[in-house]
């Protein structure tokens, strides 16, 4: 029963700490990243860095081509491919910037955007 007890007031102050955290000033650099996240897991730099390196890897590997083109990291965010439609040319618009004028728009293509969505875990942290 002791052992229970630790155990729950071990979590209970890793969850006070994770609150209590001070915000942070100034924008990290990646060596900064490595190092925050090493000394907080005690994980050696080298391991911290190759886990980054293969979140990466993994990434590329759902948002390229013929790939499922969605990726979500848990309750922080979700990264999708959106593809937008291609637009045809249109002769004789207004132009907006110089009334009784009218202009040509070239066509566009089709193409493939990469959006990110925060989510629920993220959006909290702003608050």
């Amino acid at each position: 029963m002791a052992v229970s007890k630790t155990s729950r007031k071990i979590a209970s102050t890793r969850k006070s700490a994770a609150k209590k955290a001070p915000a942070i000033q100034k924008k990290y650099t990646k060596t900064e990243i490595l190092n925050e996240i090493a000394k907080n897991t005690n994980v050696g730099k080298k391991e911290v860095s190759a886990v980054l390196d293969e979140l990466d890897t993994l990434i590329e590997r759902h948002i390229k081509k013929r790939a499922v083109g969605e990726f979500t990291l848990s309750g922080l965010l979700k990264i999708k491919c959106v593809t937008r439609p291609a637009r045809p040319a249109r002769k004789g618009v207004p132009n907006p910037f110089r009334p009784g004028e009218l202009m040509d728009i070239p066509r566009k293509p089709a193409s493939t955007r990469v959006k990110v969505l925060p989510l629920k875990k993220l959006k909290e942290y702003a608050l």
